[in-house]
């Protein structure tokens, strides 16, 4: 053994041996990576040992150099395991690793003083206990823990080459992982209610998430985070879509029946873009889904794996938030008018759970409410006796809601052009009376409203109208069709294709916006201007002779969003073909340029309704006679732009007619004299008009 230290000696001073490499700790990987987040520490090797790459400044007895792959014994032993004939074997590969790592090449070290010859045997065994120690350690600490992740250098080792740059990239893209996770959790679903307060807030789904992470282990916290991620990138398309919404139908939107409406935003975009355009449309919007998801899911998986890397700061933070958060909503702590601990995100998916159950069960309470009907066994020589010989029209105008006679900024020219509408009727000889309906809708959804008025239903949403229009439930205009006195016709101007639900509303013929004569331009949305429909029923139905009572259900469409441009009454005699309105439309606004301002578009959205009126009162006044029956309404109120955050759903009802006994039959309503209904008039909601007004012109009022 002695022999054998010297000639290890000697062989030192030309050449210092090579070993094997041993397996590095946690902490020297961890020190030599570029990685992930988390790893920009710089941890230096444990065990005394200067950082790698560093210059050795201990002496000749500290042995060789740090940065060299193994330590040799001291006196020039190889490390334990390793023979003298492997260590002659390769005998440059020392230098070869000094040379690469910036360390002083064995070579230039001085020779170990002879003194220290003598001791080299003691030395060479406790280094060799030294070496042979970490393999007596149980397995889990020799095995490189999970926390420290396979060097990555990024794309053309940039990381390496740009430490600071990749450090602050890191930091930075964990910094909006977690404010990207804080937003989805504290962001309202409602336009109104985003401010800046409502992000200063401490949400307990975060504390519960962080708290779910830390406890699980590798496997099953990466598979979680993926998870959790993709749900939190759901809910952040839903609460969008709850934001346009409520913009559109002051509602959020429901997971079991508006599914189809997206189908009809997508027609509605064919027609306002044409069909490329709602290609496009429709590729960025599935893009957009896509990438919402996948970032929400990255931005969980890069938190849960800073966590796991800095768990006990991870554990400490994630406790004393929780204390704090119990404090805050113990104590009811607020800040600027809001609750500081909120737990609004669990609140929110338990309403949409609850929502989601309701719906699915609705269809059972609708059946049972599509049984009921008081006039399904009436003889029909015993329905509508009341009216028998009168030309009756239950007309529609869009969006003609009570914000368009209460608003301050609305009602003095909404008051003025009813005025003059009363002037005109009355000086036909008509009268007329107005009360208040509660639609179903708001902002859009006219057909939900039109059903619900015709059928006696609460038709809420899209199931109750497929429901509805499917069954043998009879509707008013249904009833006129059932006596065999009334032809009944339908003008629906806002009709571009099939409607096979106008059987259902037991409509004898229905004219379409292609079967009105118009050749004239669309206005925006709107087909065919009020004007010229009411003037096509003139001349398609109503002027005729020796015809038969009609019953028509009419729709004016000029009102409907984005009321820009808008047609403007003209000689009636001038109308034509329709032609005319292009010189008109030109002369119109910009929908673009109106809704960059909320006051423009009640601007426009209030001329839209006079000229709805006008139109009416007009044709009214020049074709009515003693026979005519007028029934408008609005079908909604207009979009929340317009409402400016009012909740009411009422819409005006009007009964218009030259004959005395007609207003008679309905003197116990309680409705106003003249077109404008009191504020405190008689308040219905819009499925109990049906029966009322069967009963009052049926026999039993007679």
């Amino acid at each position: 053994m002695r022999s054998d230290a010297a000639a290890t000696s000697g062989d030192t001073a030309t050449a210092k041996p090579a070993v094997p490499a041993e397996p590095q700790s946690a902490d020297e990987a961890a020190a030599s990576t570029d990685g992930e987040p988390g790893e920009d520490e710089g941890v230096a090797s444990t065990g005394g040992r200067p950082a790698a790459g560093a210059t050795d400044t201990r002496g000749p007895e500290a042995g060789p150099t740090a940065g060299s792959t193994d330590t040799p014994e001291p006196g020039g032993k190889p490390a334990a395991g390793l023979d003298a004939g492997q260590a002659a074997a390769e005998p440059d590969a020392e230098q070869t690793t000094a040379a690469g790592t910036g360390a002083t090449p064995a070579s230039d070290t001085p020779p170990t003083p002879a003194s220290d010859s003598k001791t080299a045997p003691a030395q060479a065994a406790a280094a060799s206990d030294s070496h042979s120690a970490p393999s007596e350690a149980p397995p889990s600490e020799t095995t490189i823990p999970e926390t420290t992740p396979p060097s990555r250098p990024g794309w053309f080792g940039w990381r390496r080459r740009y430490p600071r740059a990749a450090r602050a990239v890191r930091v930075g893209t964990s910094v909006l992982a977690g404010a990207l996770v804080l937003a989805v959790l504290l962001v309202p679903n409602r336009l109104d209610r985003i401010t800046v307060q409502s992000f200063l807030r401490l949400p307990v789904e975060a504390v519960f998430l962080a708290a779910l992470l830390l406890v699980l282990p590798s496997k099953a916290r990466r598979i979680t985070a993926g998870v959790l991620g993709v749900l939190l990138g759901l809910t952040t398309i839903l609460k969008c879509l709850d934001m346009g919404f409520r913009q559109t139908l002051a509602r959020p939107f429901d997971l079991v029946f508006d599914w189809v409406l997206l189908s009809d935003a997508a027609d509605f975009l064919k027609d306002s873009l044409g069909r490329p355009g709602e290609v496009l449309a429709v590729i960025g919007v599935i893009v957009l889904v896509v990438v919402v998801l996948a970032v929400s899911a990255l931005a969980v998986v890069r938190l849960a794996n800073v966590m796991a890397r800095h768990r006990p700061v991870a554990v400490r933070t994630t406790l004393v938030l929780g204390v704090a958060w119990i404090i805050c909503f113990t104590l009811g702590a607020q800040f600027g008018g809001v609750t500081l601990a909120t737990k609004g995100y669990a609140q929110y998916l338990a309403n949409r759970v609850q929502y989601v159950r309701d719906g699915l069960g609705d269809a059972e309470v609708f059946k049972k409410q599509l049984a009921v009907d008081a006039f399904a066994d009436t003889p029909p020589d015993q329905l509508l006796t009341g009216l028998h010989g009168k030309d009756v029209m239950f007309t529609f105008i869009e969006s003609y809601g009570r914000v368009a006679i209460d608003d301050p900024a609305m009602a003095p020219e909404i008051d003025a052009t009813l005025q003059e509408g009363n002037a005109r009727l009355k000086s036909a000889g008509f009268a007329a009376r107005s009360g208040w309906l509660r639609s179903p809708v708001t902002g859009a959804g006219s057909w939900l409203a039109h059903s619900t008025f015709l059928s006696g239903l609460w038709i809420k949403n899209q199931q109750r109208y497929r429901t509805v229009t499917t069954s043998d439930r009879s509707t008013l205009t249904s009833y006129f069709k059932k006596t065999g006195d009334w032809r009944t016709v339908g003008i629906v101007p806002g009709v571009r294709k099939a409607w096979p639900e106008g059987k259902y509303f037991g409509l004898d013929h229905i004219y379409d916006s292609t079967h009105l004569g118009y050749q004239g331009p669309y206005f925006s949305w709107t087909p065919v201007p009020d004007q010229f429909s009411l003037e096509a029923f003139q001349k398609l139905e109503h002027g005729k002779k020796h015809r038969d009572p009609i019953m028509a259900e009419i729709i004016l469409a000029s009102s409907h969003n984005p009321w820009s441009p808008i047609a403007h009454t003209i000689g009636w005699k001038d109308l034509g073909d329709g032609k005319v309105f292009y010189k008109i439309k030109k002369e119109g606004t910009n929908p673009t340029e109106v809704w960059k301002s909320a006051k423009r578009v009640r601007t426009e959205y209030r001329k839209a309704i006079q000229y709805s009126l006008d139109s009416l009162t007009q044709w009214m006044q020049r074709y009515g006679d003693d026979n005519t029956v007028l029934v408008f309404l609005g079908d909604h109120q207009p979009v929340p732009t317009v409402t400016s955050g009012s909740t009411s759903r009422d819409v005006p009802v009007t009964i218009v007619a030259r004959d005395p006994k007609v207003l008679d039959r309905v003197s116990d309503w309680g409705w106003t004299e003249g077109l404008k209904p009191a504020k405190n008039g008689p308040e219905w909601t819009m499925d109990k008009f049906r029966d009322r007004f069967m009963t009052a012109y049926g026999p039993q009022s007679g």
